[in-house]
């Protein structure tokens, strides 16, 4: 009832669409109650004998029969597309909600999340509110009135033979409760096994080269069979349970109308019951039992979309970890000076990966994080951008707890320029100017060429208008670098990360984006994560990071003489 009523909620907005569909619903289920009474009406007045002033009757209530089933039409179209309307306007505004809410979560809620389940949540369950909303509600609204209507109808017409229809009604009812509480996890296992049949389709196309490359089409076809059956199996079983329940219901109400045939037949023989009455008892007595028999659909369909619903508010429902405080204000452009003061940080594994981490950064200034792999030094970036939080100590930009401000105006300080750069499947131009979308086409040529890809972009088939490619597949590792350069520059932010910006390109292309770097730096504070320590050796402080510690620091040349850390990994990239 909760979910129901958290459902329900959701579609207030839609309030307006819904009453008119709601009451053009009730319309028609009154001109469905009313129909079958002229029609026994007619029925009686030509058992009694035809006359001028009865065929003139007759025809009158054929005209209004006609006229009912002319507005029956109206009020169908009002209540069908109206309720339809709502509903996927509903999906629409759900499917922006889901967006907005995965874009504003932390990055830890990611760590164990595939992307296509997540997908699989926004598009395809989702779907299933306009099952709920188009046809649920205006089929029970439908069902449940005409259900009460043909009742009392049928009490004033014979009050022990309408006592007798409503036998079967406690048996459907009951199976219709055991149905439903064994047939949803049937479907929510399906849409979760759909969820992971969407995450590993994902994975598989984004990573064809490598099964292509590794010769591994077999494994990885045989891996989506996999999927495939399992989700297959999942609907068959909640199928299986509905195909038992479909004509269980049938027989009953089937049951019903036996009992109805039999003691009818036996009240006209002991003329209890007129056959103008028995006509319109056997009319009514379909649309009687109709609702009844539609149980079994409105309850796999609210099954199914109550399982899909459980999938879409957990997303909804989940808090972010990293939100604005209450009284946090605007950073404003800040100067691009950095501090850290004892930062301790973990994972949700708790096993430590930075410990009691300080160090002070001028603006202006570029900082480089050395060391081995996995020693935290792009968890430090992140915490400074505030995509984690220090478990210990704080970070300050111009002398300002960055939790103090705005996740805005923080991160409108600080350009990344990651290792896996990303580039959106568009023209260079737009993904350089993704930083700053209101940016001039000189503005855009001059950031390329401050990050030495300009001369690229130009021998280019369309220059700046190239398309590159799903995820920049159609550019070098090195013009990526620069694009993703170029796009950090025209943002204007006081604050550069470069995470590893040279590691796959080759010594010309690291030439380039050196020399992209010293047009920056001094303008902009940077921090550099580098492996290839020549990218680094005119930082104005080093840090070497080992277990999570800070275990050497100060310039390149310093470091050297001091034959420790750095010096070893120096060493190591000369011979």
């Amino acid at each position: 009832m909760k979910m129901l009523w958290k459902l329900t909620k959701e579609a207030t907005r839609y309030k307006g669409l819904y009453v008119i569909a709601i009451l053009s619903t009730l319309s028609l289920t009154a001109i469905n109650l009313t129909a079958p009474k002229i029609l026994s009406s007619m029925t009686g007045i030509v058992e009694k004998g035809l006359t001028d002033a009865s065929y003139k009757t007759i025809t009158r209530l054929a005209l209004i029969l006609l006229a009912l089933y002319l507005l029956r039409i109206l009020f169908r179209f009002l209540s069908n597309y109206l309720a339809h309307k709502a509903a996927w306007n509903l999906v629409g505004d759900l499917r922006n909600r889901m967006y907005d809410k995965l874009q504003s979560l932390d990055l830890g809620f990611f760590h164990d999340k595939q992307t296509g389940d997540l997908m699989s949540r926004v598009v395809n369950d989702t779907r299933d509110f306009e099952l709920l909303y188009a046809h649920m509600i205006p089929d029970i609204i439908t069902n449940l009135m005409t259900f009460v209507g043909v009742l009392v109808i049928l009490l004033t017409i014979n009050l022990k033979l309408a006592l007798i229809t409503c036998c079967p009604i406690p048996l459907i009812l009951l199976s219709g409760v055991i149905f439903a509480k064994k047939v949803r996890p049937f479907f929510k296992a399906s849409q979760k096994c759909m969820g992971d049949l969407n995450a590993q389709l994902q994975d598989n196309l984004s990573g064809l080269h490598e099964i292509q490359s590794f010769g591994q089409e077999a494994y990885e076809s045989g891996r989506i069979k996999e999927q495939n059956e399992k989700q297959v199996t999942a609907m068959l079983r909640a199928l299986r349970a509905s195909a038992a329940f479909h004509p269980s219901v049938e027989f009953l109400s089937s049951l019903g109308t036996v009992l109805v045939v039999f003691f009818g037949g036996y009240l006209a023989y002991k003329n209890s019951l007129s056959v103008e009455d028995i006509v319109a008892f056997v009319l009514y007595l379909s649309m009687f039992y109709a609702p009844v028999s539609g149980l079994a659909n409105l309850l796999e369909n609210l099954q199914q979309a109550l399982a899909g619903a459980e999938r879409v508010t957990l997303i909804l429902d989940t808090p972010s970890a990293i939100q604005n405080d209450d009284n946090a204000t605007d950073m404003g452009n800040a100067s691009g000076a950095i501090a850290f003061e004892n930062v301790s940080f973990h994972y949700s594994n708790e096993i430590p990966v930075l410990k009691n981490i300080s160090f002070e950064c001028k603006p202006g200034m570029m900082v480089a994080l050395v060391g081995p792999t996995g020693v935290g030094k792009t968890t430090m970036t992140q915490l400074l951008s505030r995509f984690y939080d220090p478990i210990d100590g704080r970070i300050l930009i111009d002398g300002k707890d960055i939790k103090t401000v705005t996740l805005e105006s923080l991160r409108h300080n600080i350009s990344p320029v990651l290792q896996d750069t990303f580039l959106f499947n568009g023209t260079i131009a737009e993904n350089i100017g993704y930083a700053k979308p209101d940016a001039t086409k000189e503005q855009i040529e001059e950031a390329a060429m401050a990050a030495n890809i300009h001369e690229d972009i130009l021998h280019m088939p369309d220059g700046y208008d190239t398309k590159v490619g799903e995820r920049g597949l159609r550019l070098s590792g090195g013009q990526k670098q620069r694009v993703a350069i170029a796009r950090a520059i025209l943002r204007q932010s006081p604050i550069i990360i470069l995470d590893e910006a040279t590691a796959s390109v080759d010594v010309k292309t690291e030439r380039q984006i050196q020399k992209a770097i010293k047009n920056i730096a001094g303008k902009r504070t940077i921090v550099a994560i580098a492996h290839r320590l020549s990218t680094i050796r005119d930082a104005d402080l080093i840090l070497v990071i080992h277990e999570g510690e800070i275990v050497e620091r100060g310039t390149h040349e310093e470091l050297l003489e001091k034959k420790g850390l750095y010096y070893t990994l120096q060493q190591a990239q000369e011979m």
